[in-house]
């Protein structure tokens, strides 16, 4: 075969150091407690995502100090200090948007505008080119926080 380049066997898929992306590009990250695994999918959420999902963080650290954090469902979760095993606000990574949850979101002023299937939740989805009014989601998360959370 004179001339002609041999055929190399494709080579195989590795895997990579990152987390693994699910659906839509959620990261698939190990359920835990504390800020570390809410770092984690934070910095594992994809393209403009992953600012979006500092920001919210830092706004809800400063509106709330001592906020409790975790990782459950692949979804960083929210919840006030001194509520035990309760949560008031989750979020989740999507194709085209961030999906904040408000579980008790009914009971904020203003409502947040998305509407749910679940009675008392409401939710706020955040494109790449959406302006965040970060006065406006500190104010939810105030009202959200003092609220009694949702059991998960």
């Amino acid at each position: 075969m004179a001339g002609k380049t041999p055929v190399r066997p494709a080579k195989a898929a590795t895997k990579t150091d990152g987390p693994v992306l699910l659906s839509g590009g959620n990261p698939q990250i190990a359920k835990g407690y504390g800020n570390a695994p809410v770092q984690a999918y934070i910095a594992a959420m994809p393209g403009w995502k992953s600012d979006l999902g500092r920001r919210l963080d830092a706004i809800l650290t400063r509106t709330v100090p001592d906020v409790r954090k975790a990782v459950k469902w692949n979804s960083p979760f929210y919840g006030a200090p001194d509520a035990d095993g309760t949560w008031f606000l989750s979020f989740h990574v999507f194709a085209k948007y961030v999906k904040v949850a408000f579980f008790k979101g009914v009971a904020l002023e203003p409502l947040p505008p998305g509407t749910s299937k679940q009675k008392d939740v409401r939710y706020l989805d955040i494109r790449e080119d959406d302006p965040l009014d970060e006065v406006q989601f500190a104010d939810w998360v105030r009202q959200a926080s003092r609220l009694p959370g949702e059991k998960m």
